[in-house]
């Protein structure tokens, strides 16, 4: 049994790999069975009870990953945070929200909680204030997503874990922008994460995927719901999750390393109007990012000037991707106005910030020049 106080890099190695104890495989074995004898003691293994060979041994490594006791993987993360909620809360609860999240969780959350009686509130603002001003009587929970989607706005964990302990409400954090590289929201108090296993824990943009981390008290009560709401994942992408979990580590700390430097080359050059990244003194969190990461991530995001063409910066870029998605080892970028918060009102999208010329970069593993370069000719041939 590995221990839990070894580095993140051992533990992305070796943490919860099977052993193969018919040809000694340096890797785990892939068990592609959907059926298993119901003779042997202990539990039926089954697919849907996310108990399969292949699902324990990637919930073990996302659970050491995360400093919890148990993780479950879903087949994406939408499924993880909806199966979350929908097993926590009842039908008279309330929630509180921040503002500033991705946008198919708030999507979920205005479109579907209130059929079933759950009722919500959303932040003004990510202050502590803002997030006590919320709890109502009735309040169970509290999400969180911190950097969060697509601004890299940064919500103070401990402090609204403490304020939640005091009230008896169960606190979920969405860790996926930071990986539990950089960042271990259940160490700083917060009860439950949740992850799009799809970006860095796939990390090649090949596996859809979500996982949730917490106490084994917690992961019970998921289970006993998540179960009957069939939102498993295939032994095959299991398997792949495992082994891109092994350089986990290595992929986000080269990405980091290239958006750190990207972020100061954008936030100097004269057709980019803002920069979003943690790394940057002028960042609002740049204090609580260096108090309460162990980095800035490897996510940043920026406006492009009012004069530059969006289409044409866009069409111009030859290294980077204008892609859906993001955390893949190729530097991608999206127009979140388009892709990742298209399903809120123009309004909405407003209210936090989302302008049309808003640009999310997810740094890559590529040879930093390149990206510049790439950068500098985009936004050139992107003048109107």
């Amino acid at each position: 049994m590995l221990k839990k106080s070894l580095g993140k890099e051992s533990l992305c190695t070796h943490s919860g790999a099977l052993k193969d104890n018919i040809y000694g495989g340096a890797i785990s074995p892939l068990y592609l069975s959907t059926s298993y004898d119901f003779r042997d003691e202990g539990p039926n293994l089954y697919p849907r009870y996310f108990n399969t060979p292949n699902q324990k041994s990637v919930s073990k490594k996302i659970a050491d990953l995360e400093f919890a006791e148990a993780a479950m993987v879903f087949s994406s993360g939408m499924a993880a945070i909806s199966n979350t909620m929908m097993a926590l809360l009842r039908t008279g609860d309330h929630i509180v929200v921040q503002k500033d999240i991705y946008g198919g969780t708030r999507s979920f959350i205005c479109n579907h909680l209130e059929h079933y009686g759950i009722t919500y509130s959303f932040t003004e603002d990510l202050s502590v204030s803002a997030f006590k001003s919320c709890i109502q009587s009735n309040t169970k929970l509290i999400y969180l997503e911190t950097p969060s989607n697509p601004l890299l706005k940064l919500v103070d964990l401990k402090a609204i874990s403490t304020i939640a302990k005091f009230h008896s409400i169960i606190t979920i954090a969405d860790n996926t922008f930071a990986s539990p590289i950089i960042q271990n929201p259940i160490v700083l108090g917060i009860d439950i994460v949740v992850h799009s296993a799809t970006k860095y824990f796939g990390g090649h943009s090949d596996i859809s995927a979500g996982a949730v981390a917490s106490s084994q008290l917690m992961i019970d009560k998921i289970w006993h719901f998540a179960k009957d709401f069939g939102a498993n994942l295939s032994e095959y992408a299991v398997w792949l999750l495992e082994r891109s979990l092994k350089t986990l580590s290595v992929r986000f700390l080269a990405q980091q390393n290239n958006a750190t430097k990207l972020a100061l080359f954008l936030d100097q050059h004269p057709l980019v109007e803002k920069v979003y990244y943690p790394g940057l003194t002028t960042h609002k969190n740049h204090y609580l990012a260096k108090t309460q990461m162990k980095g800035f991530g490897a996510m940043l995001s920026f406006d492009l000037a009012p004069n530059l063409c969006v289409a044409s910066f866009l069409e111009a870029l030859q290294v980077i991707k204008p892609s859906m998605s993001l955390a893949g080892v190729e530097s991608t970028v999206i127009l979140p106005s388009k892709t990742s918060h298209a399903l809120l009102t123009e309004q909405q999208r407003a209210s936090q910030e989302i302008k049309d010329q808003l640009i999310r970069f997810s740094s890559g593993i590529e040879t930093y020049k390149d990206l510049e370069l790439d950068l500098q000719l985009a936004l050139e041939k992107a003048k109107k």
